[in-house]
């Protein structure tokens, strides 16, 4: 690449866009990259303010912006299948889900890249839900043109793997057990299922049934383990989850022989969430223990929780407590979840 007088371009190659900008009336591309310059072309390109342009000289070891912006997009989705690319524009490429599911950030590789210099990579979060034809993520190279090394050392930074990946939802089979033997007698009106029924379908789900065992922790855990034996791909206990010492949920849950992921988490609304997994007849099976605020909040813990449930994302105790940060609802006049800074 190199610069020469607006005058003197007749011939020569541009090598980037060159953008016209009219108040109230235009903002577009008045020359593409790749444009010979004509002659007629000079009086236009005067009048944006080009007095001098700079035109494509090939040299060894330079990448143009649009070279470059193709390694960025690598690095960021790989081969995937999931995703696709934008059209390259002034060394910009935009990553496009092409499934639902829940997206995945190398949050490491990320930083590592960005940290370079003279390219960048700008996201949405990570571990929220995604749909066909979101945008995850925009990338650009900041010059026009870039050194070959430092692209390499960029690939070398991000690793083997993609940048980003979307773990698509399973049809996962749900069994209910309602808790609390106000519930069982029928001495109040169940309103937390049908909260319930109506979070499950958003996502790929057959509920095979609902139980009402009251407070008695064994048959509880009685319950539960007769969900898995049905086939239960999620079993969501609601109710009596409090540390009250009438509350039998979570000891019912123990009693199923399930491994106790966190009993708490750092989120309000959603302070006393228990999350488990039981191995069952070789199948991994989610257990949620669901406190009483899902039945009246908007949004609460199990709305961050349940679609990586759904993708058959395993939920680690440390990144419930990373939750800590951003785990305050402010219960907005006006809920705008997930495009908040809710769980994030």
């Amino acid at each position: 690449m190199k610069e020469i007088r607006t005058e003197d371009a007749i011939g020569h190659i541009l090598c980037h866009d060159i953008t016209q900008i009219i108040k109230d009336e235009k903002k577009g591309v008045l020359f593409k990259k790749g444009h010979v310059v004509k002659e007629e072309d000079i009086p236009l390109l005067l009048s944006v303010g080009k007095e001098h342009l700079f035109v494509w000289e090939k040299k060894e070891g330079v990448l143009h912006e649009n070279e470059a912006a193709k390694i960025l997009y690598k690095i960021c989705a790989g081969d995937s299948d999931k995703v696709h690319g934008t059209e390259i524009r002034e060394g910009k490429i935009e990553v496009i889900s092409k499934v639902d599911g829940v997206l995945k950030i190398r949050k490491k590789a990320l930083v590592s890249v960005n940290s370079l210099g003279e390219m960048m990579i700008a996201s949405r979060h990570g571990n929220f839900p995604v749909k066909k034809g979101d945008k995850l993520a925009g990338t650009r190279i900041i010059p026009l043109v870039i050194e070959k090394e430092k692209m390499d050392a960029a690939e070398k930074a991000a690793g083997e793997q993609p940048v980003f990946d979307i773990l698509p939802y399973h049809q996962k089979k749900v069994g209910i057990v309602t808790t609390g033997s106000e519930i069982k007698k029928r001495l109040i009106k169940d309103t937390f299922t049908p909260v319930l029924r109506e979070k499950l379908a958003e996502y790929p789900t057959e509920i095979i049934g609902q139980v009402m065992p009251g407070d008695d922790k064994e048959q509880i855990t009685k319950e539960i383990l007769s969900f898995a034996e049905a086939g239960a791909d999620l079993i969501v206990c609601t109710g009596g989850m409090s540390v009250d010492p009438d509350d039998r949920t979570p000891g019912g849950i123990r009693g199923t022989g399930a491994t106790i992921v966190t009993y708490g988490a750092p989120v309000l609304p959603g302070a006393m969430l228990l999350v488990a997994y039981l191995d069952y007849k070789g199948r991994k099976i989610s257990v949620l223990g669901l406190p009483g605020c899902v039945m009246y909040a908007k949004r609460t813990i199990f709305d961050l929780i349940l679609p990586r449930v759904m993708a058959d994302d395993e939920i680690k105790a440390e990144e419930i407590a990373g939750l800590g940060e951003g785990g305050l609802c402010l219960n907005c006049p006006v809920c705008t979840f997930p495009n908040c800074g809710f769980g994030k």
